[in-house]
């Protein structure tokens, strides 16, 4: 709990680092002055479920009591956000769970995927220590854990083993001439043309994906809503407004959902909106599967 805390306290603070294509850029997110006191943000309670955990050479792997060890066991890879809250919520769906905390900014993150066997070392690791076959394998990462989301997909083999990704209000990219506005920014693209490619996949059928934002306006680099107002401008396709509760007491305000792509975005500015959508992982697994 102690890191979460940590990272929760550094959020607005921490220097976020992109990667489109040749292009490499060190961004400081603007300290958010936003306080909210008005609506309840409950966490989940730091527990560790029973089941046998195996150290990997990057993260760890969890396999709850309950995970019947078969020919084929569902694997989640979460990426950053602890280790016990993936464990719970792997738990409450019955997965497997390989959890990756490497520290602050997505750059950490893309960096440690960069090489292109990368992905498939790890799975046939953890598999060797389980002694199972992994399928299908889900993707999901809170806020800069988006970065290992990206790296791991630009490679075709590790995309055709992919069936499923989950981002948690963490999908980010630059602003071209390195700020935002005046009115419509202009995006940063080349980072963001494999989650694209993956959302044409679900959309179609073919993979399944599920998205959510909260209103976070980070002012460096772009936010959550407009990577989210970009990718649904390049599939065709518009928002429902909404006004109901959603996981952890969220607020919801839209939502969109075309063939296994799904996309949700909630109210809320400040950094416990954001913690909110980590604590929420168990129920959105829920809505993925």
């Amino acid at each position: 709990m102690r890191d979460l805390n940590k990272t929760i306290g550094m959020l607005f603070l921490l220097p976020l680092f992109f990667c489109t294509g040749t292009a490499v850029a060190q961004q400081s997110q603007n300290p958010s002055p936003m306080v909210e006191h008005t609506r309840a943000h409950p966490r989940l309670k730091e527990s560790h479920p029973p089941g046998r955990r195996e150290t990997l050479e990057l993260g760890k792997l969890f396999l709850p009591t309950k995970l019947k060890l078969k020919n084929a066991v569902p694997l989640l890879l979460h990426f950053h956000g602890g280790t016990w809250l993936p464990e719970v919520a792997a738990a409450r769906v019955n997965t497997a769970v390989i959890s990756i905390q490497l520290g602050a900014g997505s750059g950490v993150y893309a960096r440690a995927f960069t090489a292109p066997n990368r992905f498939r070392q790890l799975v046939q690791e953890a598999e060797t220590k389980a002694g199972v076959k992994f399928s299908p394998i889900t993707l999901s990462g809170w806020s800069a854990g988006y970065g290992a989301i990206r790296e791991i997909l630009k490679v075709p083999d590790n995309y055709a083993r992919v069936d499923r990704v989950l981002l948690i209000d963490g999908l980010h990219t630059g602003y071209i001439g390195g700020k935002p506005g005046p009115q419509e920014s202009q995006l940063e693209t080349d980072g963001l043309q494999i989650f694209l490619q993956f959302a044409r996949d679900a959309a179609a059928g073919k993979k399944h994906m599920l998205i959510t934002h909260s209103e976070i306006f980070p002012g460096t680099f772009a936010s959550t809503t407009e990577t989210a107002d970009w990718l649904l401008n390049q599939l065709g396709l518009k928002r429902k407004a909404v006004v109901q509760w959603g996981p952890m007491q969220t607020q919801q305000l839209s939502v969109v959902k075309q063939g296994r792509f799904h996309l949700v975005g909630f109210a809320g500015n400040s950094a416990p909106d954001h913690v909110d959508q980590l604590h929420s992982l168990p129920e959105y697994l829920r809505w993925l599967k």
